[in-house]
């Protein structure tokens, strides 16, 4: 689950299935993942099931958009993906 352990509820309707499909959706688990979905089309419908999709597509996007625009890292990321960096050679590519 997303949510933090003993965290009150949002009052979103059908939150622990829509918790559900996201962390499935973050995790790359396949066969999770249409679990949710189906439990999300149960309990809220096609509609709000590919609402709920494209809002995590987008959260998804949003920071390849600002990478892709050059824009600079904060500093808790920098430090935090430097090992990363290093290893994929990510620092080398040119910038503007």
């Amino acid at each position: 689950m997303l949510q933090e352990a003993g965290a009150a509820g949002t009052g979103v309707p059908a939150e622990e299935v829509l918790d559900a499909f996201t962390a499935a959706i973050c995790r790359n688990d396949l066969a999770a993942v249409a679990r949710a979905r189906e439990q999300v089309v149960d309990a809220l419908g096609v509609a709000a099931m590919i609402d709920a999709a494209a809002v995590i597509a987008a959260f998804n996007a949003y920071p390849r958009v600002a990478d892709a625009t050059g824009i600079p890292l904060e500093p808790a990321k920098e430090e935090g993906t430097r090992a990363l960096r290093e290893a994929l050679g990510l620092d080398r590519l040119r910038t503007r």
